[in-house]
């Protein structure tokens, strides 16, 4: 049985709980503890970024390009590598935070003020559902996995198709459009990769009951880092959707 998000897997953590036995074992609490860490290092990034859009400095582009192939690639190998993560998850939340730095810059020239309500829907989001989770009002069953894991496939496919299009001209109906059949799809997106936070939080805590190494405490907050983004990305593009 393992998660549907895509760098997190239960089969990974006990893999490594079976090949680290006897070693220094991961907690909730030091996962939370490590999420913390690469947001704080995500947001410093992502401050840098933003100011140089914001000023108009022509370095933005070299800065936001950057982070995302770099970004991508980090997020492969601590994916395939998952005891690379003390190392290399710092690494990505900085890329990342250029990424997004960047991006973010882009909305608030666009949109005074969106970027601030998308950090706090974003962590209001990300507290709902931890609260759900540990009060058990969502079960994580195979039924819901099943469920969720659709809906993000769904979800990849349409951006898949989306980008392939973009070459010839093309889009897919109604996923850029600013009426309510466009607002409607942003907010069910959002619904589902809030979901995904309720998958993270279920299989960081089998991580611990299985006994996995510590240092895939690293490699949680590597995978709800990536569920956050992607949740953030989605609160930009709604919010901006109904500004239009």
């Amino acid at each position: 049985m393992r998660s549907h998000n895509p760098v997190i897997k239960e089969k990974i953590f006990a893999e490594q709980a079976r090949s680290h036995a006897g070693s220094a074992v991961m907690t909730v609490d030091g996962t939370m503890g490590k999420t913390a860490i690469l947001l704080a290092i995500l947001t410093v990034c992502a401050s840098f970024t933003f100011n140089t859009v914001v000023s108009g400095s022509g370095l933005n582009q070299v800065f936001v390009f950057g982070g995302a192939i770099a970004g991508l690639v980090l997020a492969l190998i601590i994916s395939f590598k998952p005891m690379t993560a003390p190392m290399l998850a710092p690494a990505y939340a900085a890329c990342q935070g250029l990424l997004l730095g960047g991006i973010s810059g882009m909305y608030h020239l666009a949109y005074q003020g969106i970027v601030l309500q998308a950090v706090l829907l974003t962590l209001g989001i990300a507290l709902a559902m931890l609260a759900i989770y540990r009060f058990r009002i969502i079960r994580v069953t195979q039924r819901f996995r099943m469920i969720v894991g659709a809906g993000m496939a769904g979800i990849f496919f349409i951006y898949m198709m989306s980008f392939i299009l973009s070459f010839f001209g093309a889009s897919v109906p109604f996923l850029h459009s600013t009426g309510p059949i466009g607002i409607g799809i942003s907010v069910v997106f959002i619904v589902i990769v809030s979901f995904m936070l309720l998958l993270d939080f279920d299989m960081i805590e089998k991580g611990a009951q299985q006994g996995a190494p510590k240092a895939m405490e690293w490699y949680g907050g590597f995978a709800l880092l990536v569920t956050l983004i992607w949740l953030f990305i989605e609160l930009l593009r709604l919010l901006a959707k109904t500004r239009d």
